[in-house]
């Protein structure tokens, strides 16, 4: 063992031992050559430009990490714009257009929904599907599978007058087949077909108009809400809920009720003819079950697609509606949203044929 007396490098002095006085150490110390006193520096030095350069090194590994992970969300979400790109065109331009079919089909055409400009029941697309399954030469005949409530009476008037316009050129059959519901201006699109099958529990008819709001100017008086309208006319603001509605725009507005039901009366007579019953109660918008229906006139057979297709001995269906762009179909909802969240007006009707 060494009498040298170790020399403490975290303190830069020497290390003093038990029973030493500082002053000894001290006085000791001074003894040491300059040479080593230099060295202790030198490591010292050495020391920190080795702290430095870890530290340094880990301040440009960081910032390596950093560009990686910042290169790597660059490509995904790039990647997720083309793919997003690529699903639009494939939707527009690929699954939007049914294959042609070769073997004799049934050119299927859905209408599932609340029909309405806005939605996937929209007169603008069951009229474009109604037309390809209308010149597929395979296609035996044109089916509208109907599961909707009804909706918007102009929709329903603009499906119900093509299908008539096509049935008129007499070069296939088409048919309506409703699934669950078929109601009000669902039913108003049946109406049009050659035929009307449902199943025994289905829902049919609802041959009215209906318009639904809420009085709610009591309310806002209870609240101290003050409701400010500008209007030009007496009569521009007379549906606004917060305000009270007059006795004679009470019998204007269900005028125009009583004038768009006889619209949906005369349709339903024009397109099911002496089929319909007598029963008083058909056009004051009761729903009936599909075996009512039956007995009333207002379908022909109780029937399902798959049963249908078998009767006529057909093995495939083709199904023709336009496929829906998912994006376009996102950014219509949260439009529609928005407009309704915040106040603004939107196209759709007020009237409904539709089933409450």
């Amino acid at each position: 063992m060494s009498d040298d007396k170790p020399s403490d490098r975290w303190t830069q002095g020497p290390e003093i031992q038990p029973g030493e006085t500082p002053r000894q150490a001290g006085a000791e110390s001074e003894g040491a050559s300059g040479e080593d006193a230099e060295t202790l520096r030198e490591r010292q030095r050495l020391a920190q430009v080795e702290m430095l350069d870890r530290w340094v090194g880990g301040v440009l590994a960081e910032q390596r990490r950093s560009r990686r992970w910042t290169l790597f969300f660059r490509f995904f979400f790039a990647a997720l714009i083309l793919a997003s790109l690529g699903t639009t065109l494939y939707g527009l331009f690929v699954a939007g257009q049914p294959a042609p079919v070769a073997e004799r089909h049934l050119g299927v055409v859905e209408v599932k929904g609340v029909i309405d400009s806005e939605s996937p029941a929209s007169a603008e697309r069951i009229i474009e599907g109604l037309n390809r399954a209308w010149r597929a030469e395979s296609a035996a005949a044109v089916v509208l599978h109907i599961d909707s409530p009804g909706g918007s009476p102009v929709q329903s008037q603009r499906i119900y007058e093509e299908i008539r316009r096509l049935g008129e050129q007499g070069d296939k059959p088409i048919y309506a087949v409703i699934e669950d519901i078929g109601a009000s201006g669902a039913y108003y699109i049946a109406a049009g077909a050659d035929e009307i099958y449902a199943s025994p529990a289905s829902l049919v008819g609802s041959i009215g108009v209906i318009f639904a709001s809420f009085g709610l100017e009591e309310a806002i008086e209870r609240l101290g809400v003050e409701r400010r309208v500008f209007a030009a006319g007496d009569n521009k603001a007379f549906l606004d809920p917060f305000s009270a509605i007059a006795p004679e725009q009470a019998r204007f507005w269900q005028e125009v009720l009583e004038i768009t039901h006889e619209q949906f009366i005369e349709a339903v007579r024009e397109g099911r003819g002496a089929r319909l019953s007598d029963d008083p109660q058909l056009f004051s918008g009761l729903v009936w079950s599909g075996e009512q229906g039956l007995e009333l006139g207002l379908v022909d057979g109780l029937q399902s697609l798959d049963g249908l297709a078998r009767e006529m001995g057909i093995e495939r269906m083709q199904d023709y509606t336009p496929r829906l762009d998912p994006f376009e179909r996102l950014t219509r909802h949260f439009g529609r949203v928005a407009a309704e969240w915040v106040g603004l007006p939107t196209t759709r009707s007020p009237l409904r044929y539709q089933l409450h």
